[in-house]
């Protein structure tokens, strides 16, 4: 007898006595019972940890719960679903149908609709038939890799299944891309096109840590069928363009895996090229305190000025002044955020550039004075009403955040010794007694004028007063 069956044995004599029962086909009966629930605990069902990973390929991730319940929403797609860690949506969806409350399972019921009229419509494009199912044949290929590329085990989709998700679920993608390229004023008859709010919130899904599939299989089915589109452009460039990205602020060897990591790409591959000692940051005084004691603040003007949402992380510390990239803070930044700082937290723990990025404006931003002045400064945008709004999202950006040092640990310390360094303590109080606005600047300094004037004059008239003396 296997030994692992011992514990089930002595569990089902036990319960045989407490019933009153020693029959042994009884509890032959009830061995087998247990047995089938060890089994079916053993089954594995969504959500359950793949172990191990493969750390060369795993890159998609369930955002840790210590993260996403500060804001659920940021991580859960609303129209689009892509690939497996949220393939339950789409089958718990049916279930509301006729529920005019819960239109977000109709927005799934109708995306997947979609993407069966995107599969015929890309069929169009490319030969038929016999392209999608050598794309079928390619996913069927490298379905391992695919599955690998998931921290969650993906066992509970069986083959076939899978295969269907990600052949349409890629074409979908593909497909979408394609059509915004082309895309003219005049209606098409595709709500994906024609209303702006259902655009925005798919592009939006696109990118969402949990909503991924591996980029190299996007790929992997692009490029033969480059030629067939009588289009000169690499899916590289059309992913780029398509969410308006800036390609100038990527390198060109630089590699991604999915759409989350090149949302991160854009915004550390310059970044990571400076050589920065990482280390503890404890404490940082806020922008108004800073300002207060003779630290000066600028934005760091952008290349391209048509680009509303900030790209790049980049700060700099330069004769007393702060340089910093214009944050536009609203709704679409902090849900990109907190999927590049998910990702960051589960697959570049050590090199966490846009997490280190985010707790240093935490530090900069405690209040709504900070806020007002960072406004004035033309470092941070927002169109929220409130500067408390924007305090309140700064400041929830960094929960449930795990620190592993910082990379402005010596651009902190370099602001914290000139906070404390008594001239500019001096300068800093005349800056904000006398020269705090145009009105007490223009004060200050018309009476330093009248005094002048007024010096002046006395020193004439004591100058007369001697030369008649002395006559």
């Amino acid at each position: 007898m296997d030994s692992s069956t011992l514990p089930i044995l002595s569990q089902a004599s036990e319960s045989a006595e407490r019933n009153g029962s020693s029959d042994p086909e009884t509890m032959k009966q009830m061995v087998v019972l247990e047995r089938d629930k060890i089994q079916e605990l053993k089954k594995t069902v969504p959500g359950m940890w793949r172990l191990p990973t493969n750390p060369d390929l795993c890159c998609i991730y369930r955002v840790p719960n210590c993260i996403r319940e500060v804001n659920p929403k940021a991580y859960t797609p609303q129209l689009a679903v892509i690939g497996p860690l949220h393939h339950c949506l789409k089958s718990q969806a049916p279930k509301a149908l006729g529920d005019v409350a819960n239109t977000k399972s109709m927005g799934y019921i109708n995306v997947e609709e979609h993407k069966k009229t995107y599969l015929a419509a890309f069929a169009q494009r490319v030969q038929g038939r016999k392209t999608i199912d050598e794309f079928r044949r390619i996913i069927e290929e490298d379905e391992a890799i695919i599955r690998a590329s998931y921290s969650e085990s993906t066992a509970w989709i069986k083959s076939p299944e899978f295969v269907e998700m990600i052949l349409h679920d890629s074409v979908f993608i593909i497909e979408i891309m394609l059509r915004y390229s082309i895309i003219g004023p005049q209606r098409t008859g595709d709500p994906l096109m024609d209303e702006p709010c259902l655009e925005n919130t798919v592009k939006r899904d696109l990118m969402l840590l949990e909503n991924q599939l591996p980029y190299f299989i996007l790929e992997k089915l692009f490029d033969p069928i480059v030629p067939l589109l009588r289009r000169d452009e690499t899916l590289r460039t059309l992913v780029i363009s398509h969410f308006g990205l800036r390609k100038s602020n990527l390198k060109n060897n630089t590699k991604f895996r999915h759409f989350t990591d090149l949302y991160r790409s854009v915004r550390v591959d310059k970044f990571q090229k400076y050589d920065r000692e990482v280390n503890y940051t404890f404490h940082m005084h806020n922008a108004d305190k800073l300002y207060s004691k003779g630290v000066n603040f600028e934005v760091v003007k952008e290349e391209e000025e048509f680009f509303e949402e900030f790209s790049s992380v980049e700060v700099k510390f330069e004769h007393g002044c702060l340089k910093i990239p214009c944050f536009l803070a609203d709704d679409e930044v902090e849900i990109t955020l907190r999927n590049i700082m998910a990702l960051e937290q589960c697959h570049y723990p050590f090199n966490a550039y846009v997490c280190s990025y985010v707790v240093f404006l935490d530090f900069l931003v405690d209040n709504d004075k900070d806020v007002d002045l960072l406004v004035e400064k033309g470092i941070i945008k927002h169109w929220n009403g409130h500067q408390g709004l924007v305090t309140k999202m700064i400041n929830k950006l960094c929960v449930g955040v795990v620190d592993h040092g910082s990379y402005y640990s010596d651009l902190v310390k370099s602001v914290n010794d000139r906070y404390k360094h008594p001239f500019y303590n001096s300068f800093g109080v005349l800056r904000r007694v006398y020269f705090s606005n145009m009105w007490k600047g223009t004060a200050t300094i018309a009476a330093i004028c009248i005094l002048l004037l007024t010096l002046t004059q006395t020193v004439t008239s004591l100058i007369e007063l001697l030369q008649k003396k002395k006559k």
